[in-house]
């Protein structure tokens, strides 16, 4: 949503997607999805992708540094605004501002303070779907993980889950709507529980 906002206010050049990935596990960190897939998807919305490779045992100070570094590499390029998709959490924006702000970067919300509920809707009535690929247990049942997020889905979430689960309740995978040239096309593997998260594999055809 995030990308499709900017886009149709066409005030930016979007000149990439920048995503970290767990090298040990050649999967998007937290969300569990395969690298291949990552890279389909961004083919499919036609940007080129930039990823940040991270250990599985990533600490914030690594985290940070690798950050650092790639900042300073897209501004030698002279890219100097970052995108996120964040919704209401801003202890998470002043963190990202902050650290943009030690690169002598800005940031770009396009989403920010959104109604949860009316954006996940209008992410379905605009025909994008999506597949739910983690699920923290503590607040979301194992059978959310794997189901495609449409308006049954919305009614089935527990009413102290944010619809978007911006809090972390879920993460997922968007596959295809209007921004994407062809639909990324995967199978539903298995669900394991790992590090206390509910992971749907999705396996490339």
């Amino acid at each position: 949503m995030s990308l499709y906002e900017l886009r149709r206010s066409k005030q930016y050049e979007i000149v990439g997607l920048l995503t970290t990935v767990t090298s040990d596990y050649d999967r998007i960190s937290m969300h569990g999805v395969r690298r291949i897939l990552l890279e389909q998807q961004a083919e499919s919305v036609g940007v080129p992708l930039r990823k940040i490779l991270i250990p599985k045992t990533c600490t914030n100070e690594i985290y940070e540094r690798l950050m650092a570094e790639e900042m300073e590499q897209l501004k030698r390029e002279g890219v100097f605004l970052v995108a996120f998709g964040d919704i209401f959490l801003q202890d998470l924006k002043d963190y990202r501002e902050q650290n943009l702000t030690k690169a002598g970067m800005k940031g770009v919300f396009p989403v920010w303070k959104r109604n949860s509920r009316e954006l996940v809707e209008c992410f379905i009535n605009l025909r994008f779907k999506s597949i739910v690929t983690t699920c923290d247990p503590r607040v979301v049942g194992e059978k959310f993980c794997g189901r495609i997020i449409n308006k049954r889905f919305l009614t089935e979430l527990p009413t102290t889950v944010d619809p978007a689960g911006e809090n972390g309740e879920y993460h997922s995978f968007a596959f295809d709507g209007p921004i994407f040239k062809q639909s990324v096309r995967f199978n539903v593997g298995e669900k394991v529980l790992r590090d206390g998260f509910w992971f749907c594999d999705l396996v490339p055809p």
